[in-house]
C-alpha cells in the first residue's frame, strides 16, 4: 500500500465553511467528478448561502484545497459579497429571486417614490411660498382699487349723462344789439334741466342762425351748468328805400331787416331787385364793399343796369364811374390817387387809362 500523496487529501468536513465558494470562471455550475468530493465540504455553505453555492463550494473544496490562502480568501470574500447582495436583493423586492430583473424592479420602485416625494415637496414649497409672497396682497390691493375706480367712473358717467346732476339751469346770450335776449332764447328753444352732455349744440346753433339779423353764432358749454351763446348780428352797408320801409343790405347782399326809415351815413342801393341771387345787387355790393374807406363815407348812392355798369354818386356832385367787378383792387388804388385833383367825373372803369372830367 502506497503512501498517500499529501496534496490529495481530502478536506475535513466540518471545514466546509471556510473553503472557497467558486473557482476562477464564477459561472456557479458543479464540475463533472467532483460532486462526491464537494458534497462534505459543502454542508454549512448549504444552509447559509443556498442551493446557487453548492456547485462553487464542491468545486472549491475538490480542486483548490491546495492553492494558496490569500488566493482562498479573496475568492471567500467574492463569494460572500454576492451572497449578501442575492439576500438583499430578496429583501427588498419581497422575496424575489436574486439576479438583474429583481434589481431593476427594485431601482424602478424607488426612482417612482422618490418622484413622488419630489412632486409633493415642490407643492408643498409652492404652496408655502404663495402664502409668504407679499406681492399678493399687493395685487389684491390693486385689483381692489382698479375696480373701485371702475365702477366710480361709470357711476360718474350715468350721473352726468342720464341725471339732472349736471343738467342746464342757464343760459348766457352774447353779442346782441338790435336783437333782444328774449329773441334769442326763444329761437334757440334750451331745454332746462336736461344733462349737459346731451344737450345738442348743433341744433342750438342752427336755429338761432336762422334769424335774419344774426350773421354768425357759437354755441357752448360753460360748465358746471350753463349753455353759452354768442351772436354775431349782420352789419348793414346799404339800404333800399321802398314805400313799404327801408330794406337794410348786408355785404352779402342779404336783405336781413326793414326798418321804417333808413339809417344815417348809409348809402342808397338803387336797384330793382335785392335778391342775393340778382348779380347786378351782388355787383353793386361788391363794389361799394371795394372802394376805399374814406371814399365811402362820401357815398350817397350806387346804382347799375347791369353787373358790369356800376356808378357811385359822391357829395358834392361828383361821380365815380366804376364798370364791373374785375380788377376791383387796381380801381380803387387808382382812384384814390385820382381825387387828389380837382373834378366831377372820375372813370376808373378801365385802371389803364383812367380819367378825370369836368362836364
Amino acid at each position: 500500500m502506497s503512501e498517500e500523496d499529501p496534496t490529495r487529501r481530502r478536506p475535513d468536513p466540518g471545514a466546509g465553511s471556510d473553503v472557497p465558494a467558486s473557482g476562477a470562471s464564477g459561472s456557479g455550475r458543479p464540475e463533472p467528478g467532483r460532486s462526491g468530493s464537494g458534497q462534505a465540504g459543502s454542508g454549512d455553505a448549504r444552509s447559509d448561502r443556498g442551493g446557487a453555492d453548492r456547485g462553487g463550494a464542491d468545486r472549491s473544496g475538490s480542486s483548490r484545497a491546495g492553492a494558496d490562502p490569500r488566493s482562498d480568501s479573496a475568492r471567500t470574500g467574492s463569494r460572500d459579497s454576492r451572497a449578501d447582495r442575492s439576500r438583499s436583493g430578496r429583501v427588498g423586492s419581497g422575496g424575489a429571486r436574486p439576479g438583474r430583473g429583481g434589481s431593476t424592479r427594485s431601482s424602478s420602485e424607488r426612482s417612482s417614490g422618490e418622484r413622488v416625494v419630489s412632486d409633493r415637496a415642490r407643492r408643498t414649497t409652492r404652496t408655502r411660498s404663495r402664502r409668504r409672497d407679499p406681492r399678493r396682497g399687493k395685487i389684491i390691493r390693486r385689483r381692489i382699487v382698479a375696480l373701485v375706480v371702475v365702477f366710480g367712473t361709470l357711476g360718474l358717467l350715468y350721473g352726468v349723462y342720464f341725471t339732472p346732476l349736471l343738467g342746464v339751469r342757464s343760459v348766457e346770450v352774447l353779442g346782441t344789439k338790435d336783437l333782444t335776449k328774449p329773441q334769442v332764447l326763444d329761437a334757440a328753444a334750451v331745454p332746462s334741466g336736461n344733462p349737459m352732455l346731451t344737450i345738442d349744440l348743433a341744433a342750438i346753433r342752427d336755429r338761432v342762425a336762422a334769424l335774419n339779423r344774426v350773421a354768425s353764432v357759437n354755441v357752448s358749454r360753460s360748465w358746471p351748468a350753463t349753455v353759452r351763446i354768442d351772436v354775431a348780428e349782420r352789419v348793414a352797408v346799404g339800404v333800399i328805400k321802398t314805400p313799404g320801409g327801408a330794406h337794410l343790405i348786408d355785404h352779402t347782399a342779404k336783405d336781413f331787416a326793414t326798418v321804417p326809415s333808413a339809417p344815417a351815413g348809409l348809402p342808397e342801393l338803387q336797384l330793382t331787385s335785392s335778391a342775393i341771387t340778382d348779380p347786378t345787387a351782388v355787383a353793386v355790393v361788391q363794389v361799394l364793399m371795394a372802394v376805399p374807406e374814406k371814399i365811402r363815407a362820401e357815398v350817397l348812392s350806387v346804382s347799375a343796369k347791369s353787373p358790369n355798369s356800376v356808378v357811385l354818386a359822391l357829395s358834392a356832385g361828383r361821380q365815380v364811374r366804376w364798370g364791373g367787378t374785375a380788377d376791383s383792387p387796381r380801381k380803387a388804388a387808382v382812384l384814390a390817387a385820382l381825387m387828389s385833383q380837382p373834378g366831377k367825373v372820375y372813370d376808373v372803369s378801365s385802371p389803364q387809362l383812367a380819367t378825370i372830367s369836368n362836364p
